[in-house]
């Protein structure tokens, strides 16, 4: 019998790969939580399923999504990324990558984690959400909100409210899978 998935990637074996093994499980590991974070900047205007077929190829041009590299890019690397037919090639975004890992960096010295920050967000644990239709859930929430004016003021660039839930969803910060989805209750 087929397993029954959230409506929004059924029928695109990519978008049920990412759907059944990644979305919501709750991430409390630095690199991946930055890795989602950059995925979902250059998502921003975008469909997912966009960023997701060219999601190894970030990972190659962003040095596996090393933060640490990325906060020393000079403009020469730059400039090389944006002649990268691989990755999306949007110049605020390019340099709102530098600029976020800088800022992650800052955020990791503070708090001794990013993870310690985003999560303490949700009290540390991840918002269970019971949607019956991927249709009815929202684009951002108060909390989302909350997040994304405290990331712009730490100087964080293409962090809007949208771009956060869609981080907080990936991320599994809250679990907004489907309730008749066989992921609902594994996440």
């Amino acid at each position: 019998m087929e397993k029954q998935r959230c409506g929004w990637c059924v029928g695109n074996p990519l978008y049920e790969r990412y759907h059944d093994e990644e979305w919501g499980v709750p991430v409390f590991d630095d690199a991946k939580l930055f890795e989602f974070l950059i995925l979902e900047t250059f998502q921003a205007g975008l469909s997912w399923i966009t960023v997701l077929r060219k999601r190894e190829n970030f990972r190659k041009a962003f040095d596996n999504f090393d933060y640490k590299k990325i906060a020393q890019y000079e403009q020469s690397k730059i400039d090389e990324l944006l002649q990268d037919a691989g990755i999306i090639r949007n110049k605020l975004k390019v340099k709102a990558t530098v600029t976020n890992a800088q800022a992650f960096i800052k955020i990791q010295s503070e708090f001794g984690s990013f993870s310690n920050y985003i999560w303490g967000f949700t009290n540390h644990k991840p918002i269970i959400n019971q949607f019956e239709d991927y249709k009815k859930m929202p684009a951002n929430t108060a909390l989302s909100d909350t997040i994304s004016k405290d990331l712009k003021k730490r100087g964080f660039k293409f962090v809007g409210t949208t771009v956060v839930y869609a981080h907080m969803q990936a991320t599994g910060m809250i679990n907004d899978h489907e309730v008749s989805c066989f992921r609902y209750n594994e996440v």
